[in-house]
């Protein structure tokens, strides 16, 4: 397979494929743009767990006082750009450029244009009251806290943007299933319409809490809200949006990386029942967040348990995969021993190494999640500093670590730009891995011992309390990891602002899409392939099961929720 062809499909032409390119690019920078914010908001938060609380002396200071005047806003725009906006813009971007590129045909590039215009227009919308302290309600939304309208309005806006996006791609791959009859979907484009399936269903949940309950509550239509049936709508979206966070991911792991180590996919049928399994069990997952929640039905809690467990199978066969075409590419370079191939993979890639290492990472992350999701131990670190320690290793590093990796080579192949010093572009993947190390070992030593999240605990007028949980070292740890964490970030970002502003040097086709060749590949055509294969192509077929079982895991948790409708008033506490 070549390098530079898509892995099939037929060849876009070149002005489409520029078209493609720079509203990709454009996707990918306002990402990275969001992100950055954030990260330099990120340091504030860890100091706060060191017992360092810098937000009072910014209170101090009238120019940063109006950018940043609480703790509580500060935290609401690093949950919104790190875990919202940098993720949609980048995902957005990514995920439409592979399928379109790998299926070629005519996509509609006007249409792309529009909804990467739209979303940016939703981003500005909602940006404009975070800024100036009129929605500080954290990215969960967090009814009966009422923020401005005009966030809820953007955010919605956002959503429904990707909501386009995902039925762009969506009709591009029906339109080559109907120009291949019996033909096998290509594997990155079977991932790509996968996840944007699996995001159309978990995105309903919320979808209906902003437009039918928070909009016109936010607007005066309304006099209350009812916060439980709220948050079991956010959380219908809310843990769902993990896998669409971490999939996209995936992709890059099991289609890329594995050429970038200078090895091969282990399988594709196996890859496409991942994927498929994601589809049909990532959504009716989300009661396992609201453990403590009352007026919901405990048997509808452990159902959604034992669902939730059932998402680590494909997780464990994502990390037998990958894993095994790790060990297959060092052993091409010559690796061997039980352990010592681990040698021989090529951690001189900046971009590759940065992916291994956001691996290594889920798997702390992985082992936490089935803690959260357990009746038995969930009550144990429910809303204490337990659960960001998990978000970071989870998204901030699996996620967000593979997406700077992604970049290394995305970036020069969309702008023909060479990337600049690889070597900081290493440096800076480790020491974001460290730095999130630290802060997971840090934050959830600090939530066994009873640190609550989302608090100002160093400002609090009772530090007593918190000396008594002898969390010196945890504390160090998690003030550390803000400032190692700040030097990765500024590395990452001098690499890839440097590179954007470089002149373009070459052909970005010069850096081609590391398309991987498979061990054991699904074939070509439909009638030929395995059962596996077989089972597994009918993507909207699997998403409609997704969607029933979904319904029929909270329809009737809804319901009563419903006919027992709770006004509360919106409250604001900043």
């Amino acid at each position: 397979m070549s390098l530079t062809t898509p892995a099939g499909g037929t060849t876009l032409d070149t002005a489409t494929l520029a078209s493609l390119k720079k509203v990709t690019q454009y996707y990918v920078v306002v990402a990275f743009l969001a992100l950055f914010i954030g990260v330099m908001i990120g340091p504030l938060q860890a100091l706060n767990y060191g017992g360092v609380d810098l937000y009072t002396t910014i209170a101090k200071i009238p120019v940063l006082n109006a950018i940043l005047s609480t703790y509580y806003q500060g935290l609401t725009l690093h949950g919104v750009l790190n875990a919202l906006v940098f993720t949609q813009f980048f995902i957005s971007g990514w995920m439409l450029y592979l399928p379109l590129r790998e299926l070629g045909g005519k996509p509609n590039m006007k249409f792309a244009w529009f909804t990467f215009w739209m979303m940016t227009a939703g981003l500005l919308m909602a940006a404009v009251p975070l800024l100036f302290n009129r929605a500080t309600v954290l990215y969960t939304l967090y009814p009966p806290m009422q923020g401005d309208a005009l966030f809820y309005i953007g955010a919605a806006i956002m959503v429904a943007a990707s909501l386009l996006v995902f039925g762009q791609v969506v009709a591009v791959w029906l339109g080559w299933k109907r120009a291949n009859p019996g033909r096998v979907t290509p594997i990155v484009s079977y991932m790509s319409v996968a996840t944007w399936i699996m995001w159309f269903v978990a995105s309903l949940g919320l979808v209906v809490e902003v437009v039918a309950l928070v909009i016109p509550w936010s607007l005066g239509w309304r006099s209350g809200i009812d916060p439980l049936l709220s948050r079991t709508l956010f959380w219908w979206t809310g843990h769902p949006i993990v896998y669409f966070w971490l999939l996209p991911a995936y992709i890059s792991w099991y289609a890329f990386l594995p050429r970038q180590m200078g090895g091969r996919m282990v399988s594709e049928p196996l890859t496409r029942l991942a994927f498929a399994m994601f589809v049909i069990f990532s959504v009716p997952v989300g009661l396992h967040h609201q453990y403590a929640d009352p007026n919901i039905n405990n048997t509808w809690k452990t159902i959604h348990m034992f669902l939730t467990f059932l998402v680590a199978v494909p997780s464990l066969l994502t990390a037998f995969s990958v894993g095994a075409a790790l060990e297959d590419s060092a052993r091409m370079r010559g690796g061997s021993g039980l352990f010592g191939w681990i040698r021989r993979l090529n951690w001189g890639n900046a971009s590759a190494t940065a992916q291994v290492l956001a691996m290594i990472s889920f798997i702390p992350g992985g082992a936490g999640g089935i803690v959260n999701a357990s009746l038995a131990f969930a009550p144990v670190v429910h809303n204490t500093a337990w659960i960001p320690g998990h978000f970071h290793i989870t998204v901030g590093t699996a996620t967000t670590l593979s997406f700077m990796g992604i970049a290394f080579w995305l970036v020069p192949h969309l702008t023909g730009k060479r990337l600049v010093a690889p070597k900081l572009a290493l440096t800076s993947v480790w020491l974001w891995f460290w730095g999130m190390i630290l802060m997971a070992v840090g934050m959830h030593w600090q939530g066994l011992a009873g640190v609550p999240r989302r608090a100002l605990v160093s400002a609090t007028t009772q530090p007593q309390v918190y000396d008594a949980m002898n969390i010196a070292l945890p504390k160090f740890l998690t003030a550390a990891s803000g400032i190692v964490l700040l030097a990765a970030g500024l590395a990452f970002f001098y690499v890839l602002f440097r590179t954007l502003l470089s002149p373009r040097t070459e052909d970005g086709e010069a850096t081609p899409i590391p398309y991987s060749d498979a061990i054991s590949t699904a074939g070509t055509e439909l009638s030929r392939a395995s059962g596996l294969v077989r089972g597994t192509e009918s993507l909207l077929a699997l998403g409609l099961l997704s969607l029933i079982l979904t319904l029929l895991v909270y329809l009737p948790v809804i319901g009563p929720m419903i006919s027992n409708y709770q006004m509360v008033p919106g409250q604001r506490i900043w």
